[in-house]
């Protein structure tokens, strides 16, 4: 690794702190406390309580240079054997601070009861109540539904119903009838929130500092219900109406004012090409949809109403991107966002407006898969994929009443629907950013707002190490973070964490189709960078070797992931697919259960933790030995130090022959491409610690990767170009 690192933290010298960025004076006072703080107590295997000390203590402070937070870390694990001990962790749950999060007071509560004397503490004893929620999934979810912000309108029969009709998993909730956007709304469904608390915090991009405004409880239900009234003058009860703007206030209020309406929403990410627009109003049978004239990102303006009627003669309205009134001109059918809401202007402020109440399991939101792969999936949402997300997120990332949550997203994706009822059934405040998360103004937000948990994917956190654009930011009121949508790397995690004294990073791996993750991490846990320590509350799994058999429950091990199909708010159809065929068919029988297709590798550890190695189709073979693109990849990131991140594809050429390795490299702006000295340290960073027989082909530096529109790399367009002969210049 191309940093600089001791033998041991015991070897570190005041030179070193200083190479490291701290002037003179205070390299020796830090040198002097790290001493006391982690020096007497070093010895082979105390690696881990010398970080716990290191650590505790706050010698490395947000201000230092990153290089200092790199010195001290990868010296204490210098001799760390993953092998033998798996990854090391950087942070470890207190006695003290564990008893203050949701899953511990609920395992406090009834671990005794459930568990009888194998209960011992909730540090103790997560392994084990978690492996009780997958046996017991009605009583796990019959507990946890009370602790949100749920008020049927009818109760359920039961938690679950596992009669012989279902073929797959089971029924949830069933008989249940409710709003769920009406349990967002309305306080008196909980004591954790009054009318007059914070809803949602926003500030809009300004390079003159906007300031930070907010909407009350009250206020917020307000107009949502004016909304809601506004839709019935334009559409008929359950018809599809979609949303295509960025998540913005009014964007968020528009979401709510369609479910409690009655309507069914049609997630569509900002992002998309107006053929993409077309593909997603076409599936899902739009009556309606709502944009924005210009999407506004680093004082630039993109059109987005004109994409949108080039995809479709639906009737639009039109929300401004600033000031009162939309920049443009629109089509005679359509309407601003001001005459919208001038349909229901005789009405008395504030008008009221009496929810519409289904049964659990009907349709509030159709998102869609990111469809690189041909037609992107249409997955139905239901009113149980609300509740677990919110029930993930306030058991994993510990989402509390009081809590401000900001996690840059768009509706059109899974990750925005669960944000915003993982904040509004919680009791949490919404932060939203009305702008790009890539510079300083999005941080002044996130340090402005007083941000608690703060979520990202691994891309943008990649950005943020690199340009710098974060220095000099107070992010310490965040509690936790979350990470999803990709790999992590360790050494931008270690970077993110050490923006608030080192606090945890919770990763989460799942899918649209699951409104939820399989795999996530918990305060109840020690973490690690870039792995999680646990499946989800209720979900379970096996791995599966390349017959499909699985591998036993405590063996580190690699293979495709198998889920139990009892997985509350998992899909159970898609729109415009056959559901059996994409998720059960094929897929080997494990206790009795069919189990469900996921389509991810990943790698159960020594010390129980888990790596996403890719997805099935980023595996490849070198020389007989089946490996994973995520895997190489994580070895060439920190080879040299001017990569910004790599690519790694299996490449075999049309007269047959072996699969070949090839890398492509991002570099860091301003370095020279340098393409035959890049493939001899990733040759040997692999070799050393991967695999002595696999070999690097070539290696090409490109300008940036092609990717997703929620940024997940997309090695298949590299693979492709290769199989083209392409000069790769265009990518």
């Amino acid at each position: 690794m191309a940093v600089l690192a001791r033998e041991s933290v015991w070897e570190i010298q005041v030179e070193d702190i200083i190479a490291a960025g701290l002037p003179p004076t205070e390299a020796r006072d830090f040198h002097s406390a790290l001493r006391s703080v982690a020096g007497a107590g070093w010895r082979m295997g105390m690696e881990a309580e010398v970080w716990r000390a290191v650590a505790a203590a706050r010698l490395l402070r947000p201000d230092h240079p990153h290089a200092l937070h790199q010195l001290v870390y990868y010296s204490v694990y210098a001799k760390w054997d993953l092998a033998e001990r798996g990854p090391p962790p950087y942070w470890f749950p207190s006695s003290a601070q564990s008893r203050l999060t949701n899953l511990a007071r609920l395992m406090e509560a009834n671990g005794p009861k459930l568990l009888g004397s194998s209960y011992v503490d909730p540090i103790t004893s997560f392994s084990l109540f978690q492996k009780y929620s997958v046996d017991h999934p009605e009583v796990y979810w019959s507990i946890v539904i009370k602790e949100l912000s749920i008020k049927f309108h009818r109760e359920p029969k039961s938690i679950f119903d596992t009669s012989d009709k279902f073929q797959y998993g089971g029924a949830w909730l069933p008989g249940a009838v409710l709003s769920i956007a009406e349990c967002c709304l309305f306080p008196s469904n909980s004591p954790r929130k009054t009318d007059e608390d914070l809803a949602i915090l926003w500030m809009n991009e300004d390079p003159d500092d906007s300031p930070v405004r907010s909407l009350s409880q009250r206020e917020l239900r307000d107009q949502v219900m004016m909304v809601s009234n506004a839709l019935d003058t334009l559409f008929t009860k359950g018809d599809a109406i979609a949303i295509d703007m960025p998540m913005t206030s009014i964007a968020v209020i528009i979401y709510l004012a369609i479910i409690l309406a009655g309507y069914v929403v049609v997630s569509i990410a900002d992002s998309f090409a107006a053929k993409e627009i077309a593909t997603r109003m076409r599936i899902s049978k739009a009556k309606g949809i709502f944009t924005q004239d210009f999407i506004i990102r680093g004082g630039r303006k993109f059109p987005l109403y004109s994409r949108v009627i080039e995809g479709s003669n639906c009737q639009t309205i039109v929300v401004p991107s600033s000031g009162d009134d939309v920049a443009l001109t629109l089509r005679s059918h359509d309407l601003s966002w001001r005459d919208f809401l001038s349909r229901v202007a005789g009405l008395p402020r504030p008008c009221d407006y009496s929810p519409v109440y289904r049964p659990a399991n009907a349709v509030i939101n159709i998102l869609f898969s990111s469809g690189t792969t041909g037609e992107p999936k249409a997955i139905p949402w239901t009113q149980i994929s609300s509740i677990r997300s919110s029930a993930d997120v306030w058991a994993h990332l510990d989402i509390q009443a009081g809590d401000i949550f900001c996690w840059p997203t768009n509706l059109g994706w899974v990750l925005g629907p669960i944000l915003l009822n993982s904040c509004f059934l919680n009791g949490a405040t919404l932060a939203l950013y009305h702008g790009s998360p890539l510079g300083c103004g999005f941080g002044k937000f996130v340090q402005n707002a007083s941000v608690t948990i703060l979520g990202a994917v691994p891309s943008l956190v990649k950005f943020w190490k690199s340009s710098k654009c974060m220095d000099g930011l107070d992010w310490t009121k965040i509690r936790v973070f979350g990470s999803t949508g990709e790999a992590s790397d360790i050494d931008d995690d270690l970077w993110l964490s050490s923006r608030a004294f080192y606090k945890p990073i919770i990763e989460c791996c799942g899918g649209t189709e699951l409104s939820s993750s399989y795999i996530q991490g918990s305060l109840l846990q020690p973490q690690a960078f870039g792995a999680f320590s646990t499946p989800s509350m209720s979900a379970g799994f096996v791995i599966l070797d390349e017959q499909g058999i699985p591998y036993p429950d405590d063996k580190p091990c690699a293979g495709e992931v198998g889920l139990f199909p009892k997985f509350m708010g998992a899909s159970d159809m898609l729109l415009n697919a056959d559901h059996k065929k994409v998720y059960f068919d094929g897929m080997p029988s494990y206790r009795g259960m069919i189990l469900r297709r996921h389509g991810d590798i990943i790698q159960r550890t020594v010390g129980g933790y888990y790596i996403v190695l890719g997805r099935v189709d980023d595996t490849m073979n070198l020389g007989g030995i089946k490996t994973s693109a995520v895997e190489i990849e994580r070895v060439c990131n920190r080879a040299d130090e001017n990569v910004l991140e790599t690519a790694a594809v299996g490449f075999r050429s049309r007269a047959g022959g072996p699969e070949e390795l090839v890398l492509f490299a991002v570099l860091k702006t301003g370095m020279a491409k340098q393409e035959t000295s890049l493939r001899a340290k990733f040759q040997r960073a692999i070799q050393k610690e991967l695999n002595p027989l696999f070999k690097v082909s070539l290696v090409k530096v490109v300008p940036e990767f092609p990717r997703t529109a929620t940024n997940k790399l997309l090695r298949r367009v590299l693979r492709d170009e290769l199989s083209k002969g392409s000069t790769l210049s265009k990518l």
